[in-house]
């Protein structure tokens, strides 16, 4: 079976998908994505992660669309004082993930973005990191998938709000041509 992890249930709004893949509702957050994802993968014993939900864009060339990750960083960890770089946690083998696949970055932190962050990546989100870290630590492959709902601005919660289930079609309908090919 295939987890598709999802923040809350209306990023998925409307749609079913696929036979084969489950769809569990993680929670806003890096610590409820966390506890969640551990207990999703527990509970499920999944042969992959997905993680799909919506996402600011600090690149204003990235609109309303589907993108898949490339790399995804913890933009809200500060241990610089330590000498440590922003979004590098002290002691932790892991600080950006390689999600091995073309496409675009991805800041997750804990808190809803209105303006461009310190360390800036393409987007943003608030769970992205927490669900590939578990699958990381779990060695259970791990894809993320974005859409793009708002562009981290002054706007960003009107646009979060009318767009938080627009990305639902595109992304069952990319999960129906994978199982295709």
């Amino acid at each position: 079976m295939i987890l598709v992890l999802v923040a809350i249930d209306q990023e998925l709004k409307g749609v079913t998908l696929p036979d084969g893949y489950k769809v569990v509702e993680i929670g806003v957050g890096k610590v409820n994505a966390t506890g969640s994802t551990v207990q999703a993968i527990l509970r499920y014993k999944p042969i992959k992660i997905i993680n799909f939900g919506t996402a600011g864009s600090l690149n204003k060339e990235l609109k309303n669309g589907l993108y898949r990750v490339s790399q995804v960083r913890q933009r809200d960890m500060d241990c610089r004082p330590f000498g440590i770089d922003l979004g590098v946690t002290p002691y932790d083998r892991v600080a950006d993930i390689d999600m091995q696949c073309d496409g675009v970055t991805l800041g997750t932190g804990d808190s809803f973005v209105t303006s461009t962050p310190e360390l800036v990546t393409d987007l943003v989100d608030m769970e992205g990191y927490a669900v590939a870290k578990a699958a990381d630590r779990w060695n259970i492959p791990c894809e993320i998938y974005k859409f793009v709902s708002d562009f981290a601005d002054d706007n960003a919660m009107t646009d979060w709000d009318d767009n938080v289930s627009n990305g639902a079609e595109l992304f069952a309908r990319m999960l129906d041509k994978r199982k295709l090919h």
